[in-house]
């Protein structure tokens, strides 16, 4: 597996179990050990809950494996707004190798995290 995709709606805490265990999926299938998958699905949650708490409506999460794991949420639809999100960035860059935050007009829109 090289990359896959997942979309969906955020209104729903049930689809973050689902990311998590497509962010496990993912880091099972690239032989990741089992500390960074726990710490990755961590990160997983962490980013989609920055964009729900942003206004977005829903999140698609991109998966690659061809170097390394990196993962790309990006927030769709809804009424993005600004956010206090210090404590989920700090933890997010506490257990990742590599955190890219993209914001548009101010409101962080996407989260890419690298193992």
């Amino acid at each position: 597996m090289k990359k896959f995709s997942v979309e969906f709606n955020l209104c729903d805490s049930e689809y973050m179990t689902a990311l998590r265990l497509v962010a496990g999926a993912v880091c099972s299938a690239a032989d990741v050990d089992v500390d960074t998958l726990e710490d990755f699905k961590v990160c997983i949650t962490e980013s989609a809950l920055i964009l729900k708490n942003g206004g977005f409506e829903s999140v698609k999460a991109v998966f690659d494996t061809d170097k390394g794991v990196v993962a790309t949420l990006s927030g769709l639809g809804g009424k993005p707004e600004e956010g206090d999100y210090e404590l989920s960035l700090a933890l997010i860059g506490a257990l990742v190798s590599g955190c890219d935050i993209s914001k548009n007009k101010g409101i962080i829109d996407k989260v890419t995290l690298k193992i």
